[in-house]
């Protein structure tokens, strides 16, 4: 038997108008915040960044496709790893389908990982994923965005993720970064990592939804539930 607390349909719809009032204000604060992100400053890159993608090597330029704006998954994937970051293809699962509806507001999502093109490959068969993917592998890209460190960063303490010290010795990490081109010239607009990426996550949007939510109370941490979709057990 449930502990829950069981309500009339009347009561029902009470408690619901009382929580769609709030859900709305709280929708009205987060268009506010996103107009305070559009807002953010640009910052020019200035790197010569180059890529392995699925017509060989390319520019950053090159990465966006003809498109003005580029959204980057930053994928945790490194060099010598057997597979990529389960929990980064929690989120990469949900990026089929996309691209052309994002394509209609000139903007483009790509994964970007340090491992080599040849690996990124063979894991998007085998995961039915077909979002363009990037290796930066002998990059400073993923390094410069704050998701990849190298063993001299761990040597001076904390790294910094998030924008602040973060005591891991993960080599990667995961996060987002948008980019505008103008002409020729490219520019950072906005990164986020760690709980900033869950908006970008349908499966936790639906199961939020839920009665029992994301179920993660107890776990030795958040996301230990989660496996590649295919070593679910049937």
């Amino acid at each position: 038997m449930t502990d829950h607390r069981i309500a009339s349909r009347e009561e029902w719809i009470e408690a619901r108008k009382q929580l769609l009032a709030e859900e709305k204000e709280f929708t009205h604060a987060r268009d506010a915040l996103s107009a305070k992100r559009r807002a953010l400053p640009w910052v020019k890159v200035e790197k010569d960044y180059r890529f392995q993608g699925p017509d060989g090597e390319t520019t950053f330029t090159g990465v966006f496709a003809g498109r003005r704006q580029l959204v980057v998954y930053h994928f945790m994937f490194g060099p010598d790893w057997e597979k990529p970051c389960k929990s980064c293809s929690f989120w990469a699962d949900g990026f089929n389908g996309i691209g052309a509806h994002l394509a209609q507001r000139d903007t483009r999502l790509v994964a970007i990982s340090r491992a080599p093109l040849a690996k990124l490959d063979a894991r998007a068969k085998t995961m039915g994923w077909t979002f363009p993917w990037y290796s930066s592998e002998g990059s400073d890209f993923n390094y410069d965005f704050g998701v990849s460190f190298r063993p001299e960063d761990f040597s001076r303490g904390p790294v910094e993720y998030n924008y602040e010290p973060r005591a891991t010795k993960m080599t990667d990490l995961p996060g987002m970064s948008t980019f505008v081109r103008e002409g020729d010239e490219i520019y950072h607009t906005y990164s986020c990592f760690s709980r900033g990426l869950d908006m970008m996550n349908p499966a936790y949007q639906i199961l939020d939804l839920t009665a029992f939510g994301r179920q993660e109370e107890g776990l030795p941490f958040a996301m230990a539930w989660v496996k590649l979709r295919d070593e679910y057990a049937a």
